[in-house]
């Protein structure tokens, strides 16, 4: 893990400058051992200036990475970074996918509520590596984005059937809940999230951004991928997203979070 310290030195007004303090041990001490964040005061949620600064370095590595990907575009979109990237996967390399949610769906959770809820009506199948479609799809992303993998959440699959939906959110962590500091000792911010159409249902079932003002209608293969963050850096509400709900057919996509910083369950 990285060791972060950062000593702050304050001089005192008084005609002897030699007379100074300083601050900052439990900051460090925090930084080298994440577990004493269990302890952390209230004030000290790890999501400054410093932390944005390396997501906003660590995106204008992904933009390049993206710009250069086969069939990637960047969407006219209000207040969000996002890109289509057309024919991610195969349609054989889909359909080994929908097996495998099928084979191993749950109600899908949402970090910070109910183990089930009504905001978030799909199923979801935790696709750990081992599977031969699951680390094909673990490859392409990482060639992707450039992200060390082990920034990566473990992919899900989602299913939807008809009326299911996931309500507007956003992917990126509100620091101000209580659940953020359980967060910063799993990774700290989502960044970027990866989603891919593995089927086209009948009817409905589109990525609603409407702060962007764009609906992004399911395709087969097709992959969608936005920063959580703005250009300098900080959560971004412009990132807002719905899934909206089935109309008619069932939908089945995949999704990958990425974290500043390398995730730990």
């Amino acid at each position: 893990m990285h060791v972060v310290r950062i000593l702050i030195w304050i001089i005192a007004k008084s005609d002897n400058l030699d007379h100074y303090f300083t601050i900052g041990a439990d900051f460090m001490a925090m930084h080298d051992d994440p577990r004493a964040l269990s302890d952390a005061r209230p004030f000290d949620r790890r999501d400054g200036q410093l932390e944005a600064l390396g997501r906003s370095e660590s995106a204008a590595q992904v933009r390049d990475r993206i710009a250069c990907y086969p069939g990637a575009v960047r969407m006219p979109a209000n207040d969000v970074e996002l890109y289509v990237v057309r024919n991610f996967l195969t349609l054989d390399e889909c359909g080994a996918l929908i097996a495998l949610i099928d084979a191993d769906r749950v109600p899908s959770p949402v970090v910070g509520d109910a183990a089930v809820s009504p905001h978030r009506t799909s199923e979801t199948c935790y696709l750990y590596p081992g599977p031969a479609p699951v680390t094909a799809v673990e490859t392409k992303l990482d060639q992707l984005t450039g992200l060390e993998p082990g920034y990566g959440e473990a992919l899900q699959g989602q299913r939807y059937a008809v009326g299911q939906e996931f309500k507007p959110h956003h992917d990126y962590f509100d620091t101000a809940q209580p659940y953020w500091l359980d967060q910063v000792t799993m990774g700290g911010q989502r960044t970027w999230s990866a989603m891919t159409f593995l089927n086209e249902p009948e009817a409905g079932g589109r990525t609603n951004f409407p702060t962007a003002g764009l609906a992004i209608a399911p395709k087969a293969g097709n992959l969608v991928i936005w920063n959580n963050m703005d250009d300098c850096g900080a959560p971004n509400p412009g990132s807002l997203h719905q899934g909206m709900p089935v109309e008619q057919g069932v939908k089945y996509v995949l999704t990958k979070w990425y974290r500043e910083r390398p995730w730990c369950q």
